[in-house]
């Protein structure tokens, strides 16, 4: 019996200028398809030249400056609707589109094409629902008692999957496909009965219960950071900036 890990996956990722989703930009994206374990992937990647500074604490991370971005990059418009027109084909031929911590790459997307398009991303799959995979909710409800970090890095490293380049789109698209499947693997047992669109709807109340222990952790040392429990977007604000 052929599993949903071990078939076709699509991946998405996204590098930009910070971490709010409501008023920082993309500066990179990709689009990673496969049709199995070990075939050859097929990778879309996108350079964006943001119309905003690119802060040295985001090239620290990716390595893409403002001077390349402004130079090499097209313009944000376009780009947005390529990578939804991307997205929506994904759901319309039914791969499932693994993105590790999806409310924060499917949010920015949303905005960006707010702004930008004046459209959303939900209108690209009103025909076709999107069935999203992510191996940082998946990995916290399988293995919750597990101890350290959960980033893409962690990951990786845990479940024995390669990861070179961290930081370029196509390179962390291409390793979070890969963990899932490792996830599906090794959670065989518990996966298997569980189709992609159950595991979706799944996903999202699973993320809503790790948002409310970590807003309770967060509670009892004194934090004041609040935690979206939406996922895999984030609900849209009266103004987007």
């Amino acid at each position: 019996m052929a599993y949903w890990y071990e078939g076709p996956l699509a991946a998405f990722d996204t590098e930009t200028t910070g971490v709010d989703v409501e008023t920082d930009r993309i500066v990179s994206a990709a689009v990673v398809v496969q049709d199995g374990p070990g075939a050859r992937p097929r990778v879309t990647r996108w350079l964006v030249n943001p119309g905003v500074p690119v802060p040295a604490a985001a090239t620290a991370v990716h390595g893409l400056t403002e001077d390349h971005v402004q130079r090499n990059g097209r313009w944000p418009s376009p780009v947005m609707e390529e990578i939804a027109r991307e997205l929506a084909e994904q759901a319309v031929r039914g791969r499932p589109l693994v993105v590790m911590n999806a409310p924060f790459d499917l949010t920015l997307l949303d905005r960006e094409l707010r702004r930008h398009r004046a459209s959303s991303l939900a209108r690209w799959f009103e025909s076709s629902p999107l069935h999203v995979l992510d191996p940082r909710v998946l990995d916290k409800h399988l293995d919750r008692y597990r101890k350290g970090r959960r980033t893409l890095t962690d990951l990786c490293e845990h479940y024995e999957v390669a990861l070179e380049g961290a930081h370029d789109a196509g390179a962390d698209a291409l390793a979070a496909m890969d963990v899932v499947r490792a996830i599906g693997r090794r959670f065989t047992a518990r996966l298997e009965r569980l189709s992609p669109a159950e595991l979706h709807t799944l996903q999202a109340v699973w993320h809503a219960a790790q948002a409310r222990g970590l807003q309770a952790w967060f509670a009892r040392s004194g934090t004041e950071e609040e935690v979206d429990p939406a996922w895999p977007l984030r609900p849209d604000l009266p103004a987007a900036a």
